[in-house]
This record gives C-alpha cells, structure tokens and sequence, in this order.
C-alpha cells in the first residue's frame, strides 16, 4: 500500500519544490551558462556558483537582473561616483555642530548599509560617514 502523500511532497515522500517551478531557468548573467537551475527561491550557476532570484528585475523596467537601485529623495538614480547634496539639516553625533542643508558631497559610494544608510561618502570636515539616501538629491 502506498503511503498518503502531504502537501509539498513530492512522490517519494521527501520534500518538494514548495513554490512554482520555472519551466526554463534563464542562463547565469555572469557566464552566459545555459544549465542553471532552481534551488528552492533561487536559481544556480553549475559552472561559475553564481545565485540569484530570478525575479529581481527593477519595477521601472530599466537595470539587469540582481542590480539594487538607490534613488535619493527627488527619485534621481544615483550611482557610485555621483555628487550628491545633503538637503535637509542632519545632527552628527559627538559634533556640536551638525552638517547644513546644500552642503554637496563628492564621490558618493552605494553600499548595503544598516538602517537605511546605503551612501557611504567622505563629508569634508566631518570625514567618512553613511548616509541614507532620503536626505540627498543629485547634484
């Protein structure tokens, strides 16, 4: 007698593919490998051991896939590089003085930061800091 199959399992009793399965996992973005597949939310690379969601195309349309996109606070894509203006008053801990709106920062990096802090940047006369994209717009 065969036992009774639950929910999510697959036919031999052991655990199944839990969500839907790609019928043709798309090839590695990094080596163009054809033979990637899924290993539970994410797909595999065989070759190079690249993973990434296959679902993680930006929502505007624009960007590959597994590219993270910060926009500061007017919607501007920012990128490393870019100079940026700080626009609204930020208090420093330890500084008695704070940075000023329309103070610009040069050379920005994007990083994944804690809290929301996803610029890292040197402020000149403060040094090197996060800042959260909200409160900078491209300049």
């Amino acid at each position: 007698m065969r036992p009774a199959l639950r929910p999510g399992r697959g036919p031999g009793g052991g655990a199944g593919y839990p969500g839907r399965m790609i019928e043709n996992p798309p090839p590695c973005p990094k080596c163009s490998c054809e033979y990637t597949y899924e290993m539970n939310a994410l797909v595999v690379c065989p070759e190079c051991g690249h993973e990434w969601v296959p679902a993680e195309s930006t929502a505007d349309g624009g960007g590959i896939a597994g590219e993270r996109v910060v926009k500061d606070s007017v919607g501007n894509v920012l990128q490393d590089g870019d100079t940026v203006v700080v626009v609204k008053a930020l208090k420093v801990k330890g500084s008695p003085s704070g940075i000023k709106a329309g103070t610009k920062v040069r050379n920005i990096r994007l990083v994944d930061g804690v809290d929301g802090h996803d610029i890292d940047c040197k402020v000149e006369g403060f040094g090197a800091m996060q800042l959260k994209s909200a409160v900078v717009k491209k300049g």
